[in-house]
């Protein structure tokens, strides 16, 4: 199936507001977790495309010693993120910032993971991301990037929207809709990660609608 790209960017405080009402929970827990099991004790994260903050904002209810900067290009996003990192009194380790990820105002090195979770579909050039993820993280830092999968056929596409968004309102489910067809395949992404020199990467099928592309975090030494 073809990929259709989407906007880039949902800035409207309308879509704002329904993208952070909509029910992430258990994805979102199951992000944080996975992000907090391969990464560092402590140290400085990128979430890139953090949208409403979610989910910086679950993993630093479990990980104390984590800071974490959570970027956008939506300023309505980032408001009501920083609505919500007030409410979870979380404003000493998250920060929000308008950024954009394919480039990132950080130094080289900057960080020792970097995150990012259903920011790559909405990318025309996908690899000017993976190319500032290489820049900015630590030679040995983690990496958890994941996001929506391309479906094969438009059958395939639809019955992931019937699955999963069946409880959807219709511009809710065609927000999915257009989505999964502006998504990636493994094969796009594996060669996205080669061609930003990213090395050690394990990518994979995650779930029936999802791909994941992780490293863990090392230590120098341990190499």
């Amino acid at each position: 199936m073809e990929r259709i790209l989407e906007p880039e960017v949902m800035d409207t405080w309308e879509e704002a507001e329904e993208y952070d009402s909509m029910d992430f929970l258990q994805v979102n827990q199951a992000f944080a977790e996975s992000s907090i099991e391969i990464g560092p004790k402590k140290g400085l994260v990128l979430d890139v495309g953090t949208g409403t903050a979610r989910i910086p904002i679950l993993i630093c209810q479990q990980q104390p010693e984590w800071q974490i900067i959570g970027i956008d290009l939506s300023k309505n996003m980032l408001t009501i993120g920083e609505r919500n990192i007030e409410k979870a009194q979380l404003q000493s380790q998250v920060k929000l910032e308008l950024v954009d990820a394919k480039k990132l105002p950080y130094l080289e090195h900057s960080f020792e993971m970097v995150i990012s979770n259903s920011i790559v579909h909405h990318l025309s050039e996908p690899l000017l991301l993976f190319q500032e993820v290489k820049r900015v993280l630590h030679p040995r830092g983690g990496i958890f990037i994941r996001d929506l999968l391309r479906p094969e056929t438009p059958e395939l596409k639809q019955e992931l929207v019937d699955k999963y968004a069946r409880d959807c309102n219709q511009h809710q489910r065609k927000l999915f809709r257009d989505s999964l067809q502006a998504a990636l395949t493994i094969v796009e992404v594996e060669k996205i990660v080669k061609d930003a020199g990213i090395k050690e990467v394990k990518i994979y099928q995650s779930s029936d609608r999802h791909w994941t592309a992780e490293r863990k975090w090392s230590k120098i030494e341990e190499f």
